[in-house]
Parts: C-alpha cells; structure tokens; sequence
C-alpha cells in the first residue's frame, strides 16, 4: 500500500489507513480498465465508500490508466467535495445515489466500453406501456453466476438502457427508483455501464462478467446479420 502520497482531496493524516486503502483501490482499479480499453481518454469514474462514510472518488478530468491518490477525492452524500475548489467528476451524483440507498459500504464503476457504448445505442426505444425500461437481456450464459443471487446458467436477466441527459440531477432522479432492480447493473443510451458491489473486488468481477457478456451479444448480432 502506497502510504507516502495522500489523497489532495481529503489531505488525511498518515495514519488513516482506510481512506489511503481506498486511494490505492482506486488506483488499481483504474488502470485495471484502462488495460482493457474500457475508460479511454479521461471516460469514467470510480468511487470507493469506507466503513464511516467517506467516500473517495476520482477528481474530474483525470485518465484513468495514469491515477495516483492525488487524483481521489473526497465527496459528501450529495456529491459535493469537502474540500472547496475541488471538482469531483459530473456523474458524481450517480454513485452517491447508489451509497445512498443500497451500499452503506462498498464501490461504483462507470466504464466506457465499446460493446457497453454501441449495444446500447443499436437498441431500439421500445419502451412498454407500463412505463419499465429498455434492456438487453442474457440468458443461458455461465457467466451469469457473476451475479449476485444467481447460482444456475439457466436464468435470464435484464440490463436497463436510460437515455442519455447532460442534467446529471434528473438523470439521477429518473434512475434512482429503480436501483434495487438492477442486478447486472445499469447502461446509459451512449455513453457507457455502471455496476457496483459491497468490495472493489466484486465490482471489479461484475464489470468483466458484464463486459464479457455484452461483447458476446455484440459478436451473436454481428453473426446473425450475415447473409
């Protein structure tokens, strides 16, 4: 554990431990998903919740493949830094709504993968009538054991698509109700995937069992089109 550089945005002191954990997680995780091209450029966003609240989040701006704790920062419940003129990422308010009502501990990752980005623009906008949202849907795959409460190959489960909005606040509204229905996770229209879990490890397993999954559907439709 990298302990001689802490986190700017929360300058905490040497000996907390939880939140230079939480730092160095983060780290890790980023270029984790830079190896695998999932975060280009300065895409996506990663936040770690500690056991007393805090929570540690990449600073706005930053390529996630070339992190150091500098780069984590510390936000409120409501996204806000708690250390003025610092800036947490826009979509900040999108995890906290997530710690807010289903992980009093644990971590969020926001991805920007190829698959996540087209399968997500290629469904079409067949919203039912009663109100429920787009989808892809898996079934039959091994990998969905990934997931929490799924212990069988024979199941099917759903990914929510949400259209896109540059409002973060009303996309976040539009989202939240529908959080503890979201087993695999969540796409926005465009722009890419959020999954969670109660460690940076279970997140971490569930971004790749989903990336693993949405890259097989997007190889099946590139098979079935052919003539």
């Amino acid at each position: 554990m990298n302990q001689s550089k802490p986190a700017a945005g929360h300058a905490p002191a040497a000996s907390d431990d939880a939140w230079l954990t939480a730092a160095d997680e983060i780290v890790a995780a980023g270029r984790r998903l830079d190896r695998h091209g999932w975060v280009p450029a300065t895409a996506g966003n990663i936040s770690r919740r500690l056991p007393d609240g805090r929570i540690a989040i990449t600073r706005s701006g930053c390529h996630k493949g070339f992190l150091t704790p500098q780069d984590v920062i510390e936000v409120d419940l409501d996204g806000l830094a708690t250390i003025p003129r610092i800036r947490p990422s826009a979509e900040t308010r999108l995890h906290t709504d997530l710690y807010r009502r289903i992980l009093p501990e644990g971590a969020v990752i926001h991805g920007h993968s190829v698959a996540a980005t087209v399968l997500s623009m290629h469904e079409p906008d067949r919203r039912s009538s009663d109100g429920s949202w787009d989808a892809i849907e898996f079934s039959g795959y091994e990998l969905l054991k990934a997931f929490e409460g799924q212990d069988t190959h024979q199941a099917s489960l759903h990914l929510p698509i949400y259209d896109n909005d540059q409002d973060i606040a009303r996309l976040a509204e539009l989202i939240s109700p529908d959080l503890g229905k979201c087993p695999m996770g969540y796409l926005i229209r465009g722009h890419g995937v959020y999954v969670w879990g109660r460690t940076m490890d279970m997140a971490l397993a569930r971004l790749e069992g989903l990336e693993f999954l949405l890259a097989c559907v997007l190889e099946r439709r590139k098979l079935e089109s052919r003539p």
